[in-house]
């Protein structure tokens, strides 16, 4: 995470955030709003805002006797704010198909299932349909994940299975909404990989399918229906982190701001942007990843704000998650009560980066632990306790905490944490992928994740005054942000089906 980089994304949140209007700004007669943006962080409730925006003045106002914490997150200044339940018919601890659901439909269901009842014989039609097919709107599903992932499936697709990602594409595709954008499709051949592939299949359907991001510049509505794949997909064909985006990649926001460009029309158009990495991120446990994918998200935002500002009396936005992942915490009992979150910045690259672009060559070429400990002093700033054979390499390491907090927020490791980085490379090491299962032990230290990676992602975090407590999903409500016409329905505490019933209402669809 390049300190420029952080800079700027400071910059224009500041500069975005003199835009939004004060409360009740919008909200002077009922009206119907043509323009929709509904902004979904996936795994993202209020651990993930307030971390985010803890950091972002941490890494501000490192030095500092006096913490202060501003509203850095365009979402933050929204002028109201409410709060949704999440459970499901599984559980209280539910997936992003049922919750996604509630949200597109007003309808609990299980967990796994899309836009289909518990006995998975009726199926509900979404918001994005609705808008579509009674007001003419244009509609738009980005994600940052798979397109045909259970986020943004729940506004197009009814399928038993979250996992039919074959059957789902084909619905996208039969969908014959106007602009799809993000990561790639999944199981573009099907599960066997003999059917036709969806692209192919795209494009005799109309769609433009687009696949470099020279082509989705010069894409305008006189195109038609679009697919845009991102040009430099990651791990499982998503979009890569953005900590790992190279100078003039494309991130969320430059595919909100085309989605604009070509959605603008004067009958209306509704926007479904999924921050689906915060999802991904929270289940490895990597906090800086966590961080910089919700700044993406929120950035994202921003562009409709913009949008906003010059359309304030037609557009309505809203930001929410589906559900929190994680058990992220804001504490952790090493540090007490105190935090450093300006420790996050030391971490250059996300979990998956480093398990592809490093991991993999470690056991391939059976590389050395005091080799691996120089690359991960590099990109994570842990350091090798005083006296070892690493610490004397890390002699001219400067420390990012005042003097005295060296004990607790120093990112030379203890002795023990140092064991458990020697334990967790050795774990890694003598992983050959054909494993097919581990014991209680092993599952609760790595979960499913690389052992040696999230054995570093855990140490950084709590040596930031952040903890995890899972590596899949919990029962907390999420936050939903309001600014436009109807804003001020969002207010309350209310069940996440209710997301659904205000925008129904508010756009008088049946």
């Amino acid at each position: 995470m390049k300190a420029k980089k952080i800079s700027a994304l400071l910059l224009a949140a500041a500069m975005t955030a003199c835009a939004v209007p004060a409360q009740g700004a919008a909200a002077d007669e009922p009206k119907v709003p043509k323009y929709i943006f509904l902004f979904i962080g996936d795994g993202m409730s209020y651990p993930q805002v307030q971390t985010t925006n803890y950091y972002l003045n941490a890494i501000e106002d490192d030095g500092d006797d006096i913490l202060t914490s501003e509203s850095k997150l365009n979402m933050m200044k929204f002028p109201v704010a409410g709060s949704a339940q999440t459970y499901d018919s599984t559980s209280f601890c539910p997936d992003s198909a049922s919750t996604a659901t509630s949200i597109s439909t007003g309808h609990k269901t299980y967990s796994g299932t899309i836009n289909m009842d518990e006995k998975m014989e009726t199926s509900y039609e979404t918001i994005a349909e609705k808008l579509k097919k009674q007001l003419g709107y244009k509609v738009g599903i980005l994600s940052s994940v798979n397109l045909n992932h259970a986020t943004p499936a729940a506004f197009y697709a009814h399928q038993a299975s979250r996992n039919n990602y074959y059957e789902i594409g084909q619905e996208l595709i039969a969908s014959n909404f106007d602009y799809f954008a993000g990561g790639g499709l999944k199981k573009t051949t099907g599960s066997e990989g003999d059917q036709t592939d969806l692209y192919e299949l795209a494009q005799e359907a109309g769609y433009k399918v687009i696949k470099t991001k020279a082509e989705a510049e010069n894409l305008t509505a006189e195109d038609g229906k679009a697919i845009v794949i991102d040009e430099t997909l990651a791990d499982d064909d998503a979009m890569s982190y953005d900590m790992d985006l190279e100078d003039g990649e494309w991130g969320l926001s430059d595919y909100v701001k085309k989605g604009i460009e070509v959605l603008d029309n004067d009958t209306g158009f509704f926007m479904m942007v999924e921050g689906g990495k915060i999802d991904w991120a929270c289940h490895a446990n990597d906090a800086a990843a966590t961080i910089t994918d919700t700044v993406a998200m929120d950035e994202a935002v921003g562009k409709a704000v913009d949008f906003y500002n010059e359309h304030p009396d037609e557009t309505l936005i809203l930001v929410t998650g589906d559900h929190e992942t994680g058990g992220l915490t804001i504490g952790f009992a090493g540090t007490d009560y105190d935090t450093f979150l300006a420790n996050i910045s030391n971490q250059k690259i996300s979990y998956a980066k480093f398990d592809s672009d490093y991991v993999a060559a470690y056991k391939e070429n059976k590389t050395d632990f005091d080799t691996v400990m120089a690359d991960i002093t590099e990109l994570f700033g842990l350091q090798a306790p005083t006296g070892t054979t690493e610490s004397s390499n890390q002699a001219d390491s400067k420390d990012v905490h005042p003097e005295g907090e060296e004990d607790k927020g120093s990112l030379v490791m203890t002795d023990y944490e140092y064991q458990k980085l020697q334990n967790a490379y050795e774990e890694t090491m003598s992983r050959t992928g054909e494993e097919e299962e581990f014991g209680q032990e092993e599952y609760l230290m790595y979960g499913s994740y690389e052992p040696l990676t999230v054995t570093i992602t855990h140490i950084l975090n709590n040596k930031s005054g952040i903890n995890f407590a899972s590596y899949a999903h919990t029962g907390l409500p999420v936050e939903v942000f309001a600014m436009g016409v109807g804003q001020e329905q969002f207010e309350g505490y209310y069940d996440n089906t209710d997301i659904f019933n205000k925008v129904a209402a508010i756009t008088g669809v049946k």
